[in-house]
């Protein structure tokens, strides 16, 4: 594992290009080999995007991936896609999103999609940058389907996508990925009403196969749909009980809350390592240098330096592209300046 201080790194999405935003629309007007391209020629364009920014750690962008877990719905067997959608018109925000109906045993044998995303990274990535695959988990995954007479209420959906989440993760080891980041937002949102010790044994589960094996993080936040958050935006329903997660590293969302339960980080790390979200993906103001520096220190006042990685808030495809480069570049120039006067 690749330890220094304020380490820089991403969650996992990165803006699409125009170009391919309009592909994704008429997909008809391409043929397969015109697709594949496509999809070589995204992720190349993410890859030199966050290389040009100087991070320590980089992602495929999640260019060929609808948002950061609809299309893993696709490869699912045993699932007819969006057969309710709860509203169609007025304001953009997560209920205008399909649920799926259960049609018979889930089932995924194909895998995920993942294992082929991050064969893709190594092939086109440079030496130098340590590269990261990242996945939902199975809670945050099964918040789209309905319950049926097989699988009664989520939980029961939850444990049949554990053991499709856990073979992606070891074949994603196989195939030497030393970075996994395993999303689970929908925790963060529920756990102020639910039972936190059934998250973690959910959780630990899941990974238990690869725990030890790869640098394993999980990213733990409210949400973000066209810059809406949806969950109860509080990391203290969520702690102690989280601290028992099988992770080696936790990232939390601060930029967007105005550092709102700082504090936190300590507990955290303690434990492990503390990812924290100096960059706010919700927003179009662009931090500058300095603003990095300040956060950076607020940080280093509750978590030490060999323990810090920095990172924006969540994933940026919500971002526009030109933001997501001069955010990068800050908190990158940032971490490096205030690496240096460690």
């Amino acid at each position: 594992m690749d330890n220094f201080p304020i380490r820089t790194t991403v969650i996992g999405s990165y803006p699409f290009p125009a170009w391919l935003e309009y592909a994704t629309q008429n997909l008809d007007q391409f043929g397969e080999a015109d697709l594949k391209e496509m999809q070589e020629d995204a992720v190349a364009v993410a890859i030199q995007d966050q290389v040009n920014a100087g991070l320590d750690v980089i992602t495929d962008g999640e260019q060929t991936r609808y948002d950061f877990n609809l299309s893993f719905y696709g490869y699912l067997h045993g699932v007819e896609q969006n057969s309710l959608v709860p509203r169609k018109w007025g304001p953009p925000a997560h209920d205008q999103r399909g649920k799926h109906r259960i049609t018979g045993t889930l089932s995924a044998p194909r895998g995920l999609g993942v294992v082929e995303e991050f064969k893709r990274l190594k092939r086109l990535a440079p030496e130098g940058p340590v590269l990261k695959a990242s996945l939902p988990g199975p809670f945050t995954l099964s918040g789209r389907f309905l319950p049926n007479n097989e699988y009664k209420d989520r939980y029961a959906i939850t444990k049949a996508l554990m053991p499709i989440v856990r073979k992606e993760l070891e074949d994603l080891v196989q195939a030497g990925c030393q970075e996994i980041t395993v999303d689970e937002p929908s925790m963060s949102c529920y756990a102020y009403k639910s039972d936190t010790r059934q998250f973690v044994n959910i959780f630990n589960e899941t990974v238990e196969s690869v725990y030890g094996k790869c640098r394993l993080s999980t990213h733990l936040c409210f949400g973000n749909y066209k810059g809406h958050a949806v969950g109860y935006r509080k990391l203290a329903p969520m702690f102690p009980a989280f601290l028992d997660f099988k992770v080696n590293e936790m990232h939390v969302e601060m930029a967007n809350r105005e550092f709102a339960e700082i504090e936190m980080i300590e507990l955290i790390a303690q434990k492990v390592h503390v990812a924290v979200g100096i960059v706010d993906v919700k927003s179009y103001y662009i931090e500058s240098v300095k603003d990095i520096k300040e956060r950076i220190a607020l940080c280093l006042d509750h978590a030490p330096a060999d323990r810090l990685s920095v990172a924006p808030d969540c994933g940026l495809s919500q971002t526009a592209r030109w933001a997501a480069r001069l955010k990068l570049k800050s908190m990158v120039q940032g971490a490096l300046e205030m690496r240096k006067n460690l």
